[in-house]
């Protein structure tokens, strides 16, 4: 928990150092992407897109044995979709603004004293290929977790075990591993994009070298990870109150609600900066931990 705390000490210490160039990143290179991941999310819940997609998860939980009905299931069917939807929707400026801004803050954080912009463009060939790798690899977590649940609820039917409370037992339990697994998979992620831009690799082998640098850490990781994820739903959250939901109900644009849209599209923003900014601390530390480790053994066995 200490190194944690330290980790996110230094993180804001590094925001407000340099707020003014981090603002900059946030209002020039975040926002287009920001704005466009919340009205995606935002608009996604009425599309015929989405509806489309929930009803194919919905019957393909069915004929997997799922109780596909039940709150869980329902939830988890949603957000997949929603997730789906907002992915492909802002997969342009996943590639060009948001990893462009991710390079940016990688190079200022813990690049030279003085980045470049040619520098930042020479990481975007990393970071790219492997943010499309690392949603194949969230795509790949979630199958193996409804794998899972696919084994234990037929399992359940085999022994004729399947009553309400013993599904409602097992839902609660694989939503527990689902939670899990999913918040392990999006630190080794996120720790893979400031890998691939620091050791100039991409793909699988930025997922590697994170797993490598992440191992024996995953709690701190977690933790360090958690008030940034945080801050970026509760963002979310009122932007869909404050400005989806006044939207879809009076069907007007008002300047006001521009306005608010804008403001807190901002704040997302910096949201993201300073996960980046995070990833890149935690980054640091584990590095400089691995690279401690051989001269702590060496002094043990000498000792």
């Amino acid at each position: 928990m200490a190194g944690a705390i330290k980790i996110l000490r230094m993180s804001i210490h590094a925001l407000l150092q340099g707020y003014h160039f981090f603002a900059f990143v946030s209002a020039v290179l975040v926002f287009p992407f920001a704005s466009l991941l919340l009205f995606s999310q935002a608009s996604s819940s009425s599309s015929r897109v989405l509806r489309t997609l929930s009803s194919r998860l919905h019957n393909l939980f069915t004929a997997a044995g799922l109780p596909a009905s039940s709150e869980f299931f329902s939830l988890l069917n949603l957000k997949f979709s929603q997730s789906l939807v907002s992915f492909l929707s802002t997969l342009p400026f996943t590639l060009t603004f948001l990893v462009l801004a991710k390079a940016t803050v990688i190079q200022k954080v813990l690049g030279p004293p003085r980045p470049t912009a040619s520098s930042s463009f020479r990481l975007c060939r990393w970071l790219a290929p492997t943010y499309i790798f690392n949603s194949f690899v969230l795509l790949s977590a979630n199958a193996a977790v409804l794998s899972v649940f696919f084994l234990a609820f037929n399992a359940l039917q085999v022994l004729r075990l399947s009553s309400d409370n013993a599904v409602l037992l097992l839902s609660a339990a694989g939503a527990v591993l689902y939670s899990i697994v999913l918040a392990n998979t999006t630190v080794i992620c996120s720790l893979a994009t400031i890998v691939a831009a620091m050791q100039n690799c991409s793909g699988y082998l930025a997922i590697l070298k994170a797993c490598v640098l992440v191992s024996g850490r995953e709690a701190t990781a977690i933790t360090v990870a958690l008030p940034a994820n945080l801050g970026m739903a509760a963002v979310e959250a009122l932007f869909h109150y404050r400005v989806a939901r006044p939207y879809l109900r009076l069907r007007s644009i008002s300047p006001s609600l521009v306005g608010e849209a804008c403001l807190i599209s901002l704040m997302y923003s910096v949201a993201i900066v300073l996960d980046t900014i995070v990833n890149c601390k935690l980054y640091r530390s584990c590095d400089t931990s691995k690279e401690l480790e051989p001269e702590e053994k060496g002094t043990d066995l000498q000792a």
